[in-house]
């Protein structure tokens, strides 16, 4: 029997992040907006509640809500706040994903609790300067001598790229084999050799640092290598399952913010001696946003919650991302067009929402790539 109903633990979480983003993230989400500056006492502030370590074991010091769909729960309400400052957050763990995902005892043991301690930024550095959609012609190389590996190579486009704490490095072992060469290592902020690049000033997300990794004969232990040689495009994409449905929850909170406000807006604002809300022009834009965000967060939800069965999930994921990475932008330019020249002022907050939906339809994969996953799976007979 389908059951949509949260239990008591995951509503508890819901609404902590929920209040939390009301409480703490709205207040300065503009001001970061503005600055383009890390918000780190709304971070510290998170890690004291529990909004940076929940996800992890118990063992580890965490939470002990692994739960992928308790993650978009949270990531929902953090974006409904500031999609900058929910990746912020949330994205501090991006290193510790294929580390619990493909990690040995050990480098579990080792690195998952300082994730648990405080603000720790971990970092999933993939794209490249000339591999971004196509990532298995990255040109990052590792090249094994004795006991460790040399790493050059340059990341771009990194979340927290160049103020991490922690790195998960992909780079190529045997150049000119694609993704049969690449594997995943682990490496520590002030390992010699590893430097910060430039950071990027973007359209949206602004309050989430973004920039270039260098990598310059980097010196890595066999032990820090995560999985197998040859195994990392593999914890790359094992990691998308897990990451991907998250970023459509996160899409959703922008979508819900952003219909939210242009509702009540549509309620109060007068026209031709009427609300515009009574309008049919005004009532059927709304009523495609509200469908909209239902059906993006249910099909985050499924793509979760199959994750947490242990079941493969790329084809969902893939969906869910695509579907409601697009319904955020449509949504967000829709709250504009009902505000008028209102939404275009940067007094009003939807046109930051609309600024951050952008980036969505991009990161983790474009919503392009994103159909290709689809219809390749379709076509092998795997949906």
């Amino acid at each position: 029997m389908i059951d949509f109903r949260l239990t008591e633990e995951q509503e508890r979480i819901r609404r902590l992040a929920h209040e939390f983003a009301e409480r703490e993230i709205r207040p300065v989400a503009a001001h970061y907006d503005e600055t383009e500056e890390m918000p780190w006492p709304v971070m510290e502030k998170a890690a004291r509640v529990g909004l940076t370590s929940f996800q992890y074991p118990e063992e580890y010091g965490g939470g002990g809500m692994t739960s992928a769909l308790v993650a978009c729960l949270v990531a929902e309400e953090l974006a409904w706040g500031c999609l900058g400052i929910a990746t912020a957050i949330a994205g501090a763990g991006l290193a510790a994903v294929p580390i619990m995902l493909a990690g040995t005892p050990e480098q579990k043991a080792r690195y998952l609790p300082r994730f648990c301690n405080g603000v720790y930024l971990g970092s999933f550095a993939l794209t490249e300067p000339e591999a971004g959609s196509d990532a298995a012609s990255l040109r990052t190389t590792a090249v094994r001598q004795g006991d460790r590996y040399i790493l050059n190579g340059q990341k771009r486009f990194i979340t927290h790229g160049g103020i991490a704490d922690l790195y998960v490095i992909f780079a190529t072992v045997a150049p000119g084999t694609g993704h049969r060469g690449i594997t995943a290592f682990i490496v520590e902020k002030g390992t010699p050799g590893l430097s910060a690049g430039k950071k990027e000033k973007k359209m949206g997300m602004r309050a989430s640092h973004t920039g270039d990794v260098i990598l310059e004969d980097v010196e890595v232990p066999v032990e820090n290598r995560l999985g197998e040689e040859g195994q990392g495009f593999y914890i790359a994409m094992q990691s998308f399952e897990h990451t991907r449905p998250m970023v459509a929850a996160m899409a959703v909170g922008v979508a819900r913010a952003a219909y939210e406000y242009a509702l009540q807006y549509a309620r109060e604002r007068v026209q031709f001696g009427k609300p515009i809300i009574t309008k049919q022009a005004i009532r059927f834009l709304l009523a495609d946003m509200a469908t909209e965000i239902d059906a993006a967060r249910l099909l985050a939800w499924r793509a979760a919650w199959m994750v947490d069965q242990g079941m493969p999930a790329n084809v969902t994921a893939s969906m869910a991302k695509a579907f409601a990475a697009d319904a955020a932008m449509r949504i967000t330019t829709d709250a504009v067009q009902i505000l008028g020249g209102y939404g275009y002022m940067r007094e009003y907050p939807v046109e930051k929402w609309m600024r951050d939906a952008k980036i969505l339809q991009i990161v983790e994969g474009t919503s392009q790539i994103q159909r290709v996953v689809i219809s390749q799976m379709l076509a092998m007979g795997m949906e």
